[in-house]
């Protein structure tokens, strides 16, 4: 049945007059504020203390490790996760791998729970790495527990961890080769076809994300993406929901995607927009305008030409009670997620965007300030800049599944190799590392710190017969053979070839290498210091659980 203008109103009335405190109703509590507001009784919960609780978490992290490290490597293993529904999935990507793991015992799946953050923090800081930081934990907490099984001081490891880490990664920074830069953005997307192809379109980056956590539509990604959206662009503060309803009546019956640009959204018009969304009313999302100060109009201006949209800005005598749908931009497709948003132009203005750069340009010409030429030339190169367009082709829904992650990985690591520079990869950069170990055990105080030094270079060699026992090889012999060569030499597991790993482009991100030492010696020195482990005892269904006297079903809360 359609939808008259009189019953949509309403509708997004309805939500608008719901007050901020109304919609923290959707904030989820804590676990014990969780118990505590359902009136139920506490669940029991079971302790463990000292060695006992560090055996169960290890045992965790073991479960994890070992169905994430066989992926390692450019000849690593598939894992098949299966689905409650649909075909299971074949995937290569040990973040998603280790993201998939529930352990059936409370306590181990405490362990599996650090590994999975271990993980999950790689892959937020630098995009790849996930299972060589798993792989790295896994060694330190088995050797770290065996240490402090023998007697020693397990706070000393911890601070010995902590100092070695920090110095390490500044090795891995001092040897990495000089970083490259570049303006532009690529996405990863389905494909129609069973190629891949690559496509450039006009289109912009944006370094805001999404205002709400509450925006995001895709759990696993953290991001909302939206196919032919409109636009809403301002430098308005809005709170009120009510300056929206109107130009949002005609979307609801458009049944349009909208994406809102503003110098801030909060108060009543977020949470009503959030419950617009959530309850399907309104696909929607916001961000706060890119820039600072007076540069910010510039920056609003210029997503109005790209998209074709009217700069809303009191300004110029507009505001957003009076806006029609003919201000609001489009484009083709944007996604959004909690740092960045990348917006794929429709191509309809292409016209109008060079004749915007010469105005840029312009002002670039007339300005002394280095700093404001530097500020518009990123404009230019913003406006003026492609998308490039990874359309990943299949034959089954489970192979395009694992090609999106390897691609995914891959342009993650090229964007943090930008930021921070490269490093030999297949671990070998790990071996040469090696060298400085003299220099960090100078560093520490006293002989339990420098046992934690030599816990952290026996690990660091793991990674490289990781990568050669998943190719079949002998992943001693192979370590033997690069230890005390020079930067670079490695042992290449695509080939099978010892060489020059720069030069045959083998690398990786010192972004990575280095967040790999960081999270995992983080979390090492948290089990290995650990004192004791508590967890709920999960109720046991009494007899005749399965349905209760009225015929409505079993006890169980959904």
């Amino acid at each position: 049945m359609a939808v008259t203008s009189t019953q949509t109103l309403c509708r997004i009335l309805a939500c608008a007059s719901l007050t901020t405190g109304a919609a923290a109703a959707y904030v989820v509590p804590g676990a014990a504020a969780q118990r505590r507001s359902i009136g139920a009784t506490m669940m029991a919960t079971e302790v463990q203390f000292g060695d006992a609780s560090r055996k169960s978490l290890l045992a965790g992290i073991d479960a994890v490790a070992n169905a994430v490290k066989v992926t390692l490597g450019p000849k690593g293993r598939n894992v098949v996760l299966e689905r409650s529904y649909g075909v299971p999935e074949v995937v290569n990507d040990g973040v998603t791998i280790a993201r998939d793991i529930l352990l059936e015992d409370e306590r181990q799946n405490a362990g599996a729970k650090l590994l999975i953050e271990v993980a999950s923090k790689t892959d937020q800081r630098a995009g790849d790495g996930t299972t060589t930081s798993t792989v790295l934990t896994q060694a330190l907490v088995t050797e770290g527990l065996r240490l402090v099984a023998s007697g020693a001081n397990p706070m000393a490891l911890q601070r010995g961890l902590q100092k070695a880490s920090k110095m390490l990664a500044e090795e891995v920074k001092a040897v990495a080769k000089a970083r490259v830069g570049a303006n532009g953005a690529t996405m990863v997307e389905d494909g129609q076809t069973l190629v891949d192809e690559i496509e450039f379109t006009e289109g912009m980056e944006i370094d805001r994300g999404f205002i709400s956590p509450y925006f995001v539509k895709n759990q696993e990604t953290q991001s909302c993406e939206f196919e032919n959206p409109r636009v809403l662009i301002t430098d308005r503060k809005i709170t009120n929901m009510n300056e929206l309803v109107p130009i949002l009546e005609r979307l609801v019956q458009t049944k349009e995607a909208l994406l809102i640009i503003a110098d801030d959204v909060s108060g009543e018009a977020l949470s009503s927009l959030v419950l617009n969304k959530m309850r399907g009313v309104l696909d929607v999302a916001a961000i706060k305008s890119p820039g600072f100060g007076d540069r910010r109009r510039g920056y609003l201006e210029d997503i109005a030409v790209l998209t074709g949209g009217t700069f809303i800005t009191e300004q110029l005598g507009l505001s957003l009670e009076a806006m029609t749908p003919e201000m609001l931009g489009s484009a083709e497709r944007i996604a959004v997620s909690k740092e960045r948003t990348t917006m794929i132009a429709t191509g309809k203005y292409t016209e109008q965007v060079n004749e915007r750069i010469k105005v840029i340009k312009k002002e670039m010409e007339n300005t002394d300030s280095e700093f404001d030429r530097e500020k518009c030339q990123e404009r230019i190169a913003k406006l003026g800049g492609a998308i490039g367009r990874i359309k990943v082709g299949a034959a089954t829904e489970t192979e395009l599944k694992d090609k999106k992650l390897r691609y995914e990985d891959a342009l993650n690591s090229v964007k943090a190799a930008m930021d921070e520079g490269i490093v030999p990869g297949g671990g070998s950069t790990l071996v040469y590392l090696l060298r400085t170990k003299d220099k960090i055990l100078a560093a520490m105080n006293g002989e339990e710190e420098r046992l934690a030094v030599d816990l952290l270079f026996r690990a660091i060699q793991v990674p490289i017969c990781q990568i050669a026992e998943n190719a079949g090889e002998e992943g001693e012999v192979v370590l033997e053979r690069v230890k005390g060569q020079a930067f670079g030499f490695g042992w290449n597991a695509a080939t099978g070839k010892y060489e020059d790993l720069l030069k045959s482009g083998v690398i990786d991100p010192a972004l990575v290498t280095q967040q790999c030492i960081l999270n995992s010696c983080s979390i090492a020195a948290a089990v290995i210091t650990t004192g004791a482990l508590i967890t709920e005892v999960k109720e046991k269904p009494g007899p005749g659980a399965g349905g209760s006297v009225d015929g409505m079903g079993g006890g169980d809360y959904m």
